[in-house]
């Protein structure tokens, strides 16, 4: 194994090797810094010399920056305004498809010289859409092959597979294919994070070999072994840091809670109106297991819309409460934290009155702590915690301030964890006096291997049964530009579901007032935007066409994130209520709003929506004993992969099917977010979903390092690589559990 000493030689700044030009546009565009960050930025594919790359997926890659290798078919030059100017328009082919490049002006001379058909070279630019066609505007080229003369790139690049960098407009992948060679001679010095009794079990080939042959491989087994390799690389780095925090914490102290017989938790279940489902009933024993132990308990609960996760979740508290300690359950915004107030004191009844005249003797107190709180009502809460009245606490991040102390916190719930970042979640703990337990509950439904990646230092819990009595939700796309009478017959649902008493949602993407619409304007426009040639779909506005046209005569609110909370509420609570019959929203109500009398729900440009959070708004609807609907309205075009996306949603109401649908469609980065910092830039190579075997082998064998060596001090090389991964900020944080 190379020597600690020799690290900073590829920690340097890029300046040094590559000179100050090329390295600002590296670290500017594609965050890369040093030779290591650069050994590490992996080529997306490789096109052979003898063949071309495929032209027909472009069209999936709208609006980013693109090379290809392809052959000129051919080329012409246009004259527009009376002659005054010029256009070149060149077709290159591939034997897939075939793409139009223009060059206008001056521009056109060199490449009308150069792009002679039958020539081959590499083409960068950015996909456009001009009149129904895919084209690259002032693409950058580089000539390949013997046809290209004395070319330095078809030298460079004869006869082997031709590494395609992920680019920018500034820097195109063959520049980036120069600085990549600049710095490659020093790949033997990047340390292997590896055990070398791991690599040779597992028949992985060295870390300096695998670099070599990822930049510049032969055949397409060096890009295999290479391939191989480095994804253990980031699974086992990855699962390291995770497994120390999980060792970190399983040797903390933390108070055991136990639920008193005959104490609050036995007096609600005996008021409880129906039996819980076999699943919240493995799940309460697996937690309460874990609250009955001396080291903090860290669960993650995944449970589909509408599995009762809530109950689950208050009945710890309730048993945490029994045992003297307090709860707390942390929510992602005011509208969630004041709903999960209203139901979890609707649920607990005179239990959530302790101390109040008609409360029960066992009660506790279930006070509510938010930002928009009068001063007055905060400064009572924050007494009631402070003094141990109030057993349990439910807020959104007012509850991380410095101010809110507790009496003794026993267990943190954290709702939607995805809106959390780790740190959060350590802030709430540390103000237990010793550390309390952990509860994390999500509704997105999380395939194992994301799970094992995201949340990995966590226990995981899956609610997968529906509770009795929840109907079935059927899901319809409704294509409004093809067909504009499903969108008429849609409003008419609607208003036949009112009228038999039922209320109905319509989601819209955005709000519609001043500053949405400022901001609308600095946006750039997406791909899809500009074939539609109109912003999103706005609520304010949508609710004022509907109360004059086709809903009419019905009382219809709006609700979204901008109102005054006060406000806010108040609509929240006539809706809950039954007064407002047609609320139209914003992604406000996705998670949490529990109204059991909406049947359905209308989501206006469902295709700008991501598929888990579809599902997640579809869960609104079909709460009580009435079947839902939920009609996903859109204007993209059939063959679209918007509308594929919708398709599968429609398709199914399985929440882990449709995440592994969302996964494989979206980049992981959108998925990991926050929830685990550091992930997102860490992962080049791992697939989470396709990769799950690797992510479940270095599980094990992270879990067995961590164990034999905590400190990993007989491994200097995957010490390295953890630094590397958690900076200063987020080692602190696996340290401080």
């Amino acid at each position: 194994m190379v020597c600690n000493e020799h690290v900073p030689a590829l920690d340097e700044d890029l300046k040094k090797t590559l000179g100050p030009a090329t390295a600002k546009v590296l670290a500017e565009q594609l965050g890369l810094h040093t030779a290591l960050d650069l050994l590490h930025h992996y080529p997306r594919r490789y096109a052979e010399r003898g063949e071309l790359t495929s032209l027909d997926g472009l069209a999936d890659q709208l609006d980013e920056h693109v090379t290809v290798v392809a052959q000129v078919a051919d080329a012409r030059i246009l004259t527009f305004n009376g002659g005054r100017g010029k256009r070149l328009e060149v077709t290159i082919t591939d034997g897939s498809g075939r793409l139009q490049l223009v060059f206008f002006g001056a521009g056109v001379h060199k490449p009308h010289k150069e792009l002679l058909p039958g020539r081959r070279a590499m083409f960068a630019g950015k996909v456009s859409l001009f009149n129904r066609k895919l084209q690259l505007a002032h693409p950058a080229y580089e000539p390949l092959g013997a046809d290209a003369g004395e070319s330095d790139a078809a030298a460079a690049f004869a006869g082997k597979l031709i590494p395609i960098y992920p680019a920018c407009k500034q820097l195109e992948s063959w520049k980036i294919t120069k600085a990549v060679d600049a710095v490659l001679p020093r790949a033997g010095e990047a340390v292997d994070p590896l055990p070398p009794a791991l690599r040779e079990g597992r028949g992985l080939v060295p870390l300096h070999e695998a670099l070599l042959k990822i930049h510049r491989p032969g055949t397409k087994a060096d890009i295999e072994d290479a391939r191989q390799r480095l994804k253990w690389d980031e699974a086992f780095v990855l699962q390291t840091a995770l497994a120390r925090r999980r060792h970190a914490d399983s040797s903390l102290p933390a108070v055991a809670r136990c639920p008193a017989p005959g104490g609050l938790l036995d007096s609600f279940d005996a008021e409880l109106p129906f039996t819980l489902t076999e699943g919240q009933q493995t799940v309460s024993r697996e937690i309460f297991d874990d609250l009955a132990t001396e080291h903090p308990m860290h669960r993650l609960l995944q449970g589909e819309v509408g599995s009762g996760k809530t109950l689950v979740a208050l009945r710890a508290m309730l048993a945490v409460v029994d045992s003297g300690g307090q709860a707390a359950m942390l929510a992602p915004t005011e509208v969630l934290a004041q709903q999960h107030h209203r139901s979890i004191t609707e649920m607990m009844g005179e239990l959530a009155e302790g101390g109040m005249l008609g409360g029960s003797e066992q009660g506790t107190k279930v006070v509510l702590l938010t930002g928009s709180m009068g001063a007055a009502a905060r400064r009572q809460a924050l007494l009631d915690l402070v003094t141990g009245e109030a057993g349990i606490v439910i807020g959104t991040h007012a509850l991380i301030e410095d101010k809110v102390q507790f009496h003794d916190l026993g267990l943190v719930v954290v709702d939607e964890q995805h809106r959390f970042g780790v740190e959060q979640r350590d802030a709430l703990r540390s103000k237990g006096k010793q550390p309390p337990h952990l509860l994390v509950m999500t509704a997105t439904p999380i395939p194992r291997t994301v799970a094992m990646t995201v949340f990995g230092d966590l226990e995981t819990s899956v609610l997968d049964q529906l509770p009795a009595g929840r109907s079935p939700i059927a899901t319809h796309v409704v294509p409004a530009k093809d067909k504009p009478h499903f969108l008429t017959r849609a409003w008419e649902r609607v208003r036949e579901e009112v009228e038999a008493g039922h209320q109905a949602y319509v989601v819209c993407p955005r709000i519609g007032d001043d500053i949405d619409q400022a901001d609308q304007r600095k946006k750039k426009p997406s791909p899809e935007d500009e074939s539609e040639k109109r912003p999103p779909l706005a609520v304010l506005e949508i609710a004022e066409q509907l109360a004059r046209g086709p809903l009419a005569g019905l009382s219809v609110e709006v609700l979204h994130g901008r109102m005054d909370p006060a406000d806010k509420d108040d609509v929240m609570r006539r809706f809950a209520a039954g007064e407002v019959q047609v609320l139209v929203a914003t992604t406000v109500i996705e998670v949490g709003v529990n109204v059991p009398n909406s049947t359905v729900m209308v989501i206006m440009d469902a295709d700008r929506f991501g598929v888990s959070q579809l599902h997640q708004l579809r869960g609104r609807v079909g709460r009580g004993s009435a079947p839902g609907l939920c009609l996903l309205v859109s204007e993209m075009h059939e063959a679209s992969p918007a509308r594929a996306r919708l398709a599968a949603v429609a398709a199914t109401l399985d929440g882990f099917e449709l995440s592994r649908i969302d996964l494989e469609q979206r980049r992981e980065g959108d998925v990991l977010g926050q929830a685990q910092s550091g992930v997102r830039s860490s992962l080049r190579m791992l697939a989470v979903i396709e990769d799950e075997e690797v992510i479940a082998q270095a599980r094990e064998e992270a879990t067995r390092v961590v164990a034999d060596d905590p400190e990993l001090e007989g491994l200097p090389g995957l010490r390295g690589a953890l630094e590397a991964l958690l900076d200063a900020e987020r080692e602190q944080y696996l340290e401080k559990g």
